[in-house]
């Protein structure tokens, strides 16, 4: 039996007293879609933090290649990349220097970081301080920050806020890509995502977690 990239068992996370989700477990393999959904307030936004670390857990495990966090945390921090609700974008910094002092665990050289701008609409606007940039000019600059990291999972919360239709279809079109490639992709949206030739199981988070195959 292939090992699945990620592995989540039976993971707890409590606001208060309050159990936000409780001993909620699944998996991704590579080269697949996993999206998350549920109402606001339901969890999803925390239990994608709590996947990157950046929140602890009360009870369950997280593993990656098979191997249990925090013993597979360095080698899980070169293979995934998160994007949250901030863009976590230095406004004094140009495009180009933001995604190279953001890539601390994914070096890439600024012919790279170019080609990646160029992918995301902005070639042009490579050299401004992102403090002029539109709120989706950021946006696509946070969407060159996931290509230029060449990790194998992406995890993105809400990835279509403030794009507009070409960015809502370039997102569409950089996941499918991804995925083809046998990367994978965990996300939540409360928009519909423009992906076409790809299955995408979907987790239910704040109801009986249960995963369906769309």
């Amino acid at each position: 039996m292939t090992t699945p990239l990620l592995e989540v068992k039976d993971l707890t996370v409590k606001r208060g007293e309050h159990a936000l989700f409780d001993h909620l477990s699944f998996s991704i393999a590579e080269g697949e879609l996993l999206q998350l959904q549920g109402d606001n307030g339901s969890g999803k936004t925390t239990l994608l933090r709590a996947l990157c670390t950046l929140i602890p857990v009360d009870n369950g495990t997280v593993l990656w290649r098979g191997e249990a966090l925090p013993g597979a945390r360095e080698s899980y921090f070169e293979g995934m990349c998160f994007a949250g609700h901030s863009d976590g974008l230095k406004g004094d910094l140009t495009a180009l220097e933001n995604l190279q002092c953001s890539l601390t665990e994914h070096p890439a050289s600024i012919d790279d970081c170019l080609k990646a701008l160029d992918s995301t609409g902005l070639a042009e606007r490579a050299h401004l301080p992102c403090r002029v940039l539109s709120a989706g000019q950021k946006r696509r600059v946070v969407l060159a920050r996931l290509l230029v990291s060449n990790a194998t999972l992406w995890i993105l919360d809400e990835p279509l806020t403030a794009l507009d239709a070409d960015g809502r279809a370039l997102v569409g079109r950089l996941i499918e890509t991804k995925v083809a490639g046998g990367g994978s992709v965990i996300y939540s949206t409360h928009q519909p995502l423009a992906i076409s030739d790809r299955p995408i199981t979907t987790l239910h988070i704040g109801a009986p977690d249960q995963l369906t195959d769309v």
